[in-house]
């Protein structure tokens, strides 16, 4: 990829830099950010305002504040007060008819078949025929009906052009090889909860998920169907492989099998608030296989849909609220690693997410979930003090 990384020396991605007061060599988890007995409000306020600076990544900058819990507008008051007795309970209603009729489809589906028992696997994504395809389309169309129902009428969605990413040095034949070979993976950056049905309605991805996901009602068989890969604690087996190598195996298996469905991917590892890009886990990129970028944007005027520094449960009901929620979406065109990379996946890891730095105009930063936790433990500790 020369000519590719050539053209993104010449257009450095944003990034953010580091507080020099902050040591990342020193044990960061442990040492408290600010103290919980304080009784002070401007003290708390000043030290919120020092926590944004330094986790400028998980910051909500809507009308509803820190966490959700700002003062708001009056007329905010007002629409939000309409929106929960009208919009909220037709939208959930509605939304909860989807989910069970999707369901049934998947129940209908498996009936009389045995699910895959594989190492962190249990599911069926091996079906095939009349089957996997009705579990594919209607799960597409599902998912793209239930962004409508919370309020995305609109995506927009913009793919870019392949002209300008491969070597101008190599061979027709070259080209006509790469042009053949099969993504393994999607990598996408991670804003919400929301970015898994838009990459559900795309291209209905198999996706990386807690091991608690498979026993919730409804969405357990439809985790299934997707053919999740369930994360649990290591074992000490010698022949257990983990997570990374099932994810591995799964993303080499989509980049030769063309009726394997792709893994959906998010490097980052959790959510940020929709302008910055965290550094990436290797998982996606060790297999060697070419990935697909996609970035997610949620552009927005008064509720972020960005599920950053905000409780779940109250995420959900001022998104539910919104009347209209936007989302744009860029694909990138399929990178195809070089041998280099190939060798090193943390090298293909690090200019992937240049690309979509770049590309994206998103501003890279170099703190992960660790630093989300303390920032959560700060903000709730400067919120509530006597908790």
């Amino acid at each position: 990829m020369e000519s590719e990384l050539k053209d993104l020396n010449s257009k450095p991605a944003k990034i953010q830099q580091p507080d020099p007061t902050h040591d990342d060599t020193s044990s960061k988890d442990d040492r408290p950010l600010l103290k919980a007995d304080s009784s002070s409000t401007a003290a708390a306020a000043a030290n919120i305002h020092e926590l944004e600076k330094k986790f400028a990544a998980y910051v909500r900058n809507d009308v509803y504040g820190t966490m959700g819990r700002g003062e708001l507008p009056l007329k905010e008051k007002i629409m939000l007060g309409i929106s929960l007795v009208t919009l909220l309970p037709l939208r959930i209603v509605f939304g909860m008819s989807l989910v069970v009729v999707y369901y049934l489809i998947c129940r209908i589906c498996t009936m009389f078949s045995a699910p895959n028992q594989e190492e962190e696997e249990e599911g069926y994504a091996h079906l095939g025929g009349w089957r996997r395809a009705v579990i594919v389309r209607s799960g597409r169309f599902l998912s793209r009906s239930l962004l409508f129902v919370v309020g995305f009428y609109w995506i927009t969605e913009t793919h870019k052009d392949s002209a300008n990413t491969k070597e101008n040095s190599k061979t027709e034949g070259t080209h006509q090889l790469e042009e053949q070979e099969r993504p393994g993976a999607i990598v996408s950056n991670h804003v919400s909860y929301l970015d898994i049905l838009y990459h559900m309605s795309s291209s209905f991805p198999s996706f990386v998920a807690k091991r608690s996901v498979a026993k919730i009602p409804l969405v357990g068989l439809i985790s299934k169907c997707l053919g999740c890969v369930y994360v649990q604690r290591e074992s000490k087996s010698s022949d257990f492989k983990g997570v990374a190598g099932v994810v591995t195996d799964r993303v080499r298996e989509a980049h030769h099998n063309g009726s394997a469905p792709m893994m959906l991917l998010f490097p980052e590892g959790t959510t940020t608030n929709g302008d910055y890009l965290l550094s990436f886990k290797t998982g996606a990129f060790l297999a060697g296989a070419p990935v697909v970028p996609v970035i997610l944007r949620y552009p927005y005027q008064r509720f972020s849909p960005a599920w950053d520094s905000i409780t779940g449960v109250r995420h959900v009901v001022f998104l539910l609220c919104q009347f209209v929620n936007h989302m744009e979406v860029t694909h990138l065109p399929t990178y195809y690693p070089s041998q280099q990379e190939k060798d090193d996946p943390k090298l293909y890891a690090n200019n992937v997410r240049r690309l979509m730095a770049t590309e994206g105009n998103l501003i890279m930063s170099d703190i992960g979930l660790a630093e989300k936790r303390i920032y959560h433990s700060a903000l709730n500790a400067a919120i509530n003090p006597g908790s």
